[in-house]
């Protein structure tokens, strides 16, 4: 017993000693790639952000701006002074707004953050009741329900759906969800009432994307040498399910769910559009058109992030849920 208290400290510094070495890399050569290759892209921002609506403005004002906004200096000193903010936190100021970046991110990282947490939550509620349904009544009428449905999730596009969810409210109810995003802690109803519905249109069709994976997964599982021992031996069906089955079948369900959240964060731009949400998909649209080079870096390094984070949480739970790939 002592020795295993002694393993866990122990194996909790290599696992962040091994997360610090791979991660640490990977966002380092993720901003290196983002700098250089953004400044490939064609388009002056400066220009943009003077002349637009066609608006009369020197050359010498454009070179002021420039100059102002530290384009003017050599590409290894602008290069330079954005791998020296990184350790703290300072991925600089918005070409188009001034404001620091972290501040423009912040501003809309909780609406973004909160649909994609309610949008997961809605998908696992829905796709492994449905999944494991379909898989342990496969090629019934209820496997055949489940999988339509499952179909029409993957057909149907989410800003479709909320198009048609808003025209349900306003034509059953002659109600249109509030516009405009309210903190949770300041008034969570009024929350939940900007938030459910985009959240459910998205989540639809996150479940469906799991609902099919879970089935699949379920009925490669069955096939097993130990679930069909356990059947011969008589144990009960249920248990068979949870206790061995259901564990093992999640595996790629996980990794799944995972990604498509990671994905939720800066890709729900046209569902954002259609509620009017102001959240980190639509400020990356805003960004690259703009060409607010700033910006754009900031919400790379920070998509780049959750990617890795949303990794070590899927291998951690893949530990939980096979003991056989636990380290040892």
């Amino acid at each position: 017993m002592s020795m295993r208290l002694l393993a866990r400290p122990l194996l909790g510094a290599v696992v962040f000693g091994v997360c610090a070495y791979l991660v640490i890399p990977t966002l380092i050569g993720v901003a290196v790639a983002v700098f250089f290759l953004i400044r490939v892209m064609p388009g002056d921002v400066v220009v943009v952000k003077l002349r637009a609506d066609g608006a009369s403005v020197s050359d010498e004002a454009i070179e002021a701006e420039r100059k102002r906004l530290g384009l003017d200096k050599p590409l290894y000193q602008q290069f330079y002074e954005y791998m020296a903010g990184l350790p703290k936190l300072d991925l600089g100021k918005s070409l188009w707004t001034g404001e620091p970046v972290t501040k423009e991110i912040a501003i809309r990282m909780p609406v973004s953050f909160q649909i994609a947490i309610m949008a997961g939550l809605i998908a696992i509620a829905i796709a492994i009741p449905l999944g494991t349904i379909s898989a342990v009544y496969r090629d019934t009428w209820i496997d055949h329900v489940v999988r339509v449905i499952a179909v029409s999730g993957l057909a149907i596009p989410s800003f479709w759906l909320g198009m048609l969810m808003i025209m349900a409210l306003l034509t059953l109810f002659n109600w249109l969800p509030k516009i405009g995003y309210v903190p949770f802690w300041q008034d969570p109803l009024a929350n939940l009432a900007v938030t459910i519905w985009p959240a459910a249109s998205v989540g639809y069709r996150y479940a469906a994307v799991a609902t099919r994976m879970m089935r699949s997964s379920l009925l490669e599982v069955m096939r097993e040498d130990y679930i069909r021992t356990a059947r011969a031996k008589g144990v009960w069906r249920k248990l068979i399910m949870r206790r061995h089955a259901l564990r093992n079948a999640m595996l790629p369900v996980v990794t799944v769910i995972g990604l498509e959240f990671a994905f939720l964060i800066g890709g729900l731009v046209v569902t954002e559009q259609v509620f009017n949400i102001n959240g980190i998909g639509k400020l990356f649209v805003d960004a690259t058109t703009r060409g607010d080079f700033n910006l754009i870096q900031g919400l790379v390094l920070l998509i780049a992030a959750i990617f890795i984070f949303v990794n070590l949480i899927v291998d951690l739970l893949y530990g939980w849920l096979d003991p056989r790939i636990r380290l040892t």
